[in-house]
């Protein structure tokens, strides 16, 4: 398949040692590159609107922003306005305390994604959340994740990170196919020989094989990540080759 390019995007979290030196000046070497959205992560002292500022002047658009999970009751209003302000259409979750790693905690975290959802919904903004190999734990037969999944999905998507749910023993694939619509958004991170992170294209991910279904997951953006890369820009590279060659 082919990926359009507008759908070709970068998470922020890869490039979080250079952002911090000249964040401006990322984005504009990214939009080089090729890429043409971000995700945000970390906004290192800036506002959301001078973030916007950035992306506006390099060429990218930014499709959705990292929150974490506490602000849904403690800032939520704060948060969605500032998603707003970046253009973005979706406000992410990262991830689940890791108190709340259990079943009773993941029911915990689908009500409280019910109402967050419903206050995204009115903003005009969609709540997704990103998941972890940890997220696809089993407990009296529940496979965590699924407690989610369960959860409207007017109010609740995912932004599936293909890396994680490979390392919990998910087929991403399948997901797609048993789940329609509810992927809008991907981590395309590879996965090394020894299971470590890697570009895309350099691992040992069936990319090709996912993103055969990935229409059925209603998946919009895919986004590069590597979440600890020896060189961010080298990586943001050769992923960006990778991507565009499945």
């Amino acid at each position: 398949m082919t990926i359009p390019a507008d759908g070709i995007g970068m998470h922020l979290y890869t490039m979080r040692d250079v952002l911090a030196e000249d964040y401006p000046g990322t984005l504009k070497r990214l939009a080089d590159i090729g890429y043409r959205t971000v995700g945000v992560s970390g906004r290192f002292d800036h506002s959301a609107a001078e973030i916007r500022g950035f992306a506006d002047d390099a060429g990218l658009r930014i499709v959705l922003e990292h929150v974490g999970y506490a602000r849904m009751a403690d800032d939520w209003s704060t948060a969605l306005d500032d998603v707003r302000t970046l253009g973005a259409q979706w406000i992410v979750v990262p991830s689940i305390p890791e108190a709340q790693r259990n079943l009773a905690g993941f029911k915990q975290a689908a009500a409280a994604f019910t109402e967050a959802g419903k206050a995204a919904r009115d903003a005009g903004l969609k709540l997704l959340f990103h998941n972890h190999g940890f997220d696809f734990a089993e407990e009296d037969g529940t496979v965590l994740y699924d407690v989610l999944l369960d959860v409207d999905p007017e109010l609740l998507g995912f932004e599936l990170d293909l890396y994680w749910a490979v390392d919990g023993g998910h087929d991403p694939a399948k997901l797609f196919q048993d789940h329609p619509g509810r992927f809008p958004a991907l981590h395309v991170k590879d996965m090394a020989a020894d299971g470590s992170w890697e570009d895309v294209g350099a691992g040992k991910l069936d990319f090709a094989a996912m993103f055969a279904h990935a229409e059925s997951g209603g998946v919009e953006q895919y986004l590069v990540e590597h979440d600890k890369p020896t060189d961010s820009w080298a990586s943001a590279e050769r992923s960006y080759r990778g991507l565009t060659e499945i």
